[in-house]
């Protein structure tokens, strides 16, 4: 499978709870997986605290290439999307230090999940976004996003810019936190399933619970997502 990035319709949304969980099926499955945050913004320990997160719903403790550096090897102070945080600081977003964390990744583990920051529009340069750097690197996407009131907009939104980028998406990942009311959150995923192939994605939409209690993670079934291969991108 190589590099998936993994996208979120909006900050707060749960990115990192579904790396995590990815991350922690594909190694229940006896696959060799490793997740690595793209920038982490607003962090004052040594290590990213999305990594942290993933770590605590894949059952493990920290690793090397989390302790070196590989897994996020930019950290900033300031909670602000990556291009404020960086320039706060009187540094860049150095992406060839990204890849080369993501190039030796690769080599060591046959799965690599990038959690992204915010959403695929957030700058990480002032003339760089997120979904730039993805369409860069033809990564395959996969969308986090929420049944919650307003979603649909932002998802559509998201979908819309990656066709437009040739970006190839896997499907979606529904976070149960803060859902609508029944009747709102099951016209959404509805509208979601007939927009995927509209803009020639695959049909995928994989909801997962809302979770509390990360010592307890939910079994969540993320098959549809990884054992197709990466869709192609559309025209």
């Amino acid at each position: 499978m190589g590099v998936v990035f993994v996208s979120g319709i909006d900050t707060g949304v749960g990115k990192s709870v579904a790396t995590g969980l990815m991350a922690r099926f594909l190694a229940r499955r006896g696959r060799s997986v490793i997740t690595q945050k793209l920038v982490q913004t607003g962090c004052s320990e040594p290590v990213a605290e999305d990594i942290a997160t993933h770590r605590r719903f894949m059952g493990i403790g920290l690793l090397d290439v989390d302790r070196d550096g590989t897994t996020c090897p930019l950290l900033f102070s300031y909670p602000a999307s990556p291009h404020l945080a960086a320039r706060l600081e009187s540094r860049t977003v150095d992406v060839e230090a990204i890849d080369r964390a993501t190039q030796r990744l690769a080599g060591m583990f046959e799965h690599v999940l990038i959690e992204g920051v915010g959403g695929v529009l957030v700058p990480l340069m002032e003339e760089l976004t997120v979904l730039d750097f993805v369409a860069q690197r033809r990564y395959p996407l996969i969308v986090v996003g929420s049944l919650r009131l307003g979603s649909i907009n932002h998802t559509l939104l998201t979908l819309e810019a990656a066709q437009r980028r040739g970006v190839a998406v896997r499907g979606l990942v529904l976070n149960g936190r803060h859902a609508a009311p029944e009747q709102i959150a099951a016209d959404s995923k509805r509208l979601f399933l007939q927009a995927l192939p509209r803009y020639g994605y695959p049909p995928v939409v994989v909801e997962i619970p809302d979770v509390r209690d990360e010592s307890a993670p939910p079994a969540v079934d993320f098959a549809p997502l990884f054992d197709g291969g990466a869709c192609p991108c559309p025209l």
